[in-house]
């Protein structure tokens, strides 16, 4: 056991179906010792402050509790978070009817939003007064309100949104993610860390 150095990596924030949960089901654990490593993936993380679905944040400090209990003299090396968040989720038997209603309702949101703003900036820069100024200068004609000049626009546009987001459907231009998932990704970010920094001064008020 002396000498034995026992790897841990733990990501910020996993989802987790049931408060009984394994080492090895929120960590990536590496030993030399294939006992130990194995033995450690078996040990339970204690989830007494769990008392159903939501967020709740943790230590990697608790983790290593665990396994000193049972390897006292087993240095652990943390090279992932140092403290991490544990989602519960709540078990629905229409789980998946609600996920596609509300992804139905978001793209709808999506949708109409989207074609208010762009109208709404349309009508705000005068574009259908400007396209008729632009058609009248070069053709020298009155503009009937549809003409190339507001085809193209309203092709470029749906070309334009579908080049910036380099993907349709479930094809993709590249292999980088979306600037939506980007946003996405950061905006879960800084939930996770808020939730981990207010509960860290929470702890710190209770100490006091």
């Amino acid at each position: 056991m002396a000498g034995e150095t026992l790897y841990l990596k733990l990501d910020k924030n996993m989802q987790i179906k049931t408060d009984h949960v394994m080492l090895g089901d929120i960590a990536g654990i590496s030993c030399s010792t294939k006992t130990i490593e194995n033995r450690v993936k078996t040990l339970r993380l204690p989830t007494g402050q769990i008392k159903g679905p939501g967020r709740y944040v943790f230590s990697v400090l608790d983790v290593i509790a665990v396994i000193h209990e049972v390897y006292p003299e087993l240095e652990v090396t943390s090279l992932g978070e140092a403290d991490f968040i544990l989602t519960v989720e709540e078990e629905k038997p229409w789980g998946m009817a609600v996920s596609w209603m509300k992804t139905g309702f978001v793209c709808l949101l999506a949708f109409f939003g989207a074609a208010f703003s762009i109208m709404a900036f349309n009508n705000d820069v005068s574009v259908t007064a400007l396209f008729g100024q632009l058609y009248e200068t070069v053709t020298g004609e009155t503009s009937g309100g549809f003409t190339l000049l507001e085809v193209s626009y309203c092709i470029g546009v749906g070309m334009g949104i579908l080049i910036f987001f380099h993907h349709f459907a479930r094809r993709r231009c590249v292999s980088d993610p979306t600037p939506l998932e980007v946003e996405m990704r950061t905006y879960e970010d800084e939930v996770d860390t808020t939730m981990i920094e207010s509960s860290g001064r929470n702890a710190k008020k209770t100490t006091k």
